[in-house]
């Protein structure tokens, strides 16, 4: 059977930024709990009383407490080297039998010069080319005869290293993710090896998205 407070987990478990702004304290649980009322009596299917909202939430404990965890901690404490790279591209193409071919074409002429930046993501019906503006023109050439879905220019890329062990840590990308949204940085898309993490975003976003990255060590 459903209580209020059963009903107020529900809630806060579907609302992160509620639930992060309400373990921060900087939510005023009177106000929460007349916002909430009419939510919550819908889901009892009964009238409810604020003053039994606000002790509800007051005695609201996140499921896991990631803030305080050691591991991870240790983890932010540990992170690698930044890098940023910017006047990136990034192209999208529906899957064929072909596109493989055409992918193996750049990776010969990319594989000379070591500056440029390339990044393929294989999905289930599209592949996701990531690569320096400077080769948009070549890029456009090999894959010519394949389907082209989307592209977006004006991209930087932000790569953190991320030290050994980290995917065993609970909560990792949870904080990175959350952190970056708190500060308004919109993820083009997102590019994760075992060990480095990177994020694309567009140019004018960079700037404060390296800021925030650079504040997980702290």
């Amino acid at each position: 059977m459903k209580t209020i407070a059963s009903c107020v987990n529900e809630i806060l478990v579907s609302r992160p930024f509620l639930e992060e702004a309400l373990s921060r304290d900087i939510i005023n649980f009177s106000a929460l709990a007349k916002d909430l009322n009419q939510t919550i009596s819908e889901m009892l299917h009964k009238p409810v009383k604020d003053g039994a909202i606000t002790m509800a939430l007051r005695r609201y404990q996140q499921p896991v407490d990631f803030e305080s965890s050691d591991r991870l901690k240790n983890v932010f404490n540990n992170l690698g080297d930044i890098t940023v790279r910017s006047n990136l591209s990034d192209f999208t193409f529906q899957n064929s039998k072909t596109l493989i071919n055409s992918h193996s074409k750049v990776l010969e002429k990319i594989n000379k010069n070591h500056q440029i930046f390339y990044a393929f993501t294989r999905g289930i019906f599209e592949s996701n080319i990531i690569i320096s503006s400077s080769e948009k023109d070549s890029i456009s050439e090999v894959f010519k005869n394949e389907t082209l879905i989307g592209l977006k220019d004006c991209l930087s890329t932000i790569t953190l290293n991320l030290p050994e062990g980290n995917s065993k840590i609970v909560g990792l990308y949870y904080q990175i993710f959350k952190r970056l949204a708190w500060d308004n940085v919109t993820l083009y898309e997102v590019i994760s090896t075992t060990n480095e993490f990177t994020i694309l975003v567009e140019d004018h976003l960079v700037d404060k998205a390296f800021s925030v990255i650079k504040g997980l060590k702290h």
